[in-house]
């Protein structure tokens, strides 16, 4: 069975003191309440260490927010596989729009940082999704299928299993505007048959794939009871615990 997972990215925001708070008062909560999901966050670079010392024992995952296409070498700013491997991180975000839009991010970048992240035993949370324009006109489907193609299909069947893939329609983050349920499993169910297609629908059952585009506490559950959508990748949300926890709570009966 694939996992139902709540992620929260957040991006460049909190100094250390305001990260450290958001941390125990996540941890807090995990404590003292049962969740139907797993709990992820991915918090500035500068914070992960101090993360895993404080989620050590406990189930909340850590992921950075990218990772470097290079094992190693005179690449000024990033941060290896083999680094977050070593502070027992459990993964990275790849492909996010953000780094598309801001640092140039291709699918080929993608697919290198995926292969490299799975071959030092990290989880990567795959991103891929359309623009404004591309939906609009009538391109989102193929768009998602070359991304998901580029990105993911080099994997042997084992390794794609252990990717987490994360629609995003660009259009959709950080605008306040979401995609109605039905557009985002829409899009949820096409990912999944494009990887049926390839390797067939036992594979593509257990690939978890989350919806991230503006989730709130207020549509969280009827996005989540969508039957391809199997969490999401919350931005904003995710910097305030009582909005957090009620996202979370979108996967209670």
């Amino acid at each position: 069975m694939r996992k139902n997972i709540v992620a929260g990215n957040w991006k460049m925001n909190k100094n250390v003191i305001e990260a450290q708070q958001l941390m125990f008062q996540l941890l807090e909560y995990k404590k003292n309440n049962a969740t139907n999901c797993e709990v992820w966050i991915a918090p500035p670079s500068l914070y992960l260490m101090m993360a895993k010392d404080l989620y050590e024992q406990d189930e909340i995952g850590v992921f950075a927010q990218d990772m470097s296409e290079h094992e190693s070498g005179a690449y000024t700013g990033e941060i290896s596989a083999d680094m977050l491997e070593s502070i027992d991180a459990t993964g990275a975000i790849i492909g996010h729009s953000e780094r598309r839009q801001y640092h140039g991010e291709t699918d080929s970048h993608c697919n290198r940082k995926v292969k490299l992240a799975l071959d030092k035993g990290l989880t990567p949370i795959y991103c891929n999704g359309e623009t404004l324009e591309q939906r609009k006109s009538g391109q989102h489907l193929e768009v998602v299928k070359n991304q998901t193609e580029v990105a993911l299909f080099t994997l042997s069947a084992e390794e794609i299993k252990k990717v987490v893939i994360a629609y995003e329609p660009v259009w959709a983050i950080g605008t306040g505007e979401t995609a109605s349920p039905e557009q985002a499993q829409e899009i949820h169910a096409h990912i999944r048959s494009l990887i049926a297609a390839k390797y067939g629908q036992e594979v593509a059952d257990e690939i978890s794939i989350l919806y991230g585009g503006s989730v709130k506490p207020d549509n969280a559950k009827e996005i989540f009871s969508q039957p391809d959508i199997d969490g999401g990748l919350i931005g904003g949300a995710a910097l305030k615990i009582e909005d957090f926890a009620k996202i979370i709570e979108g996967f209670n009966a």
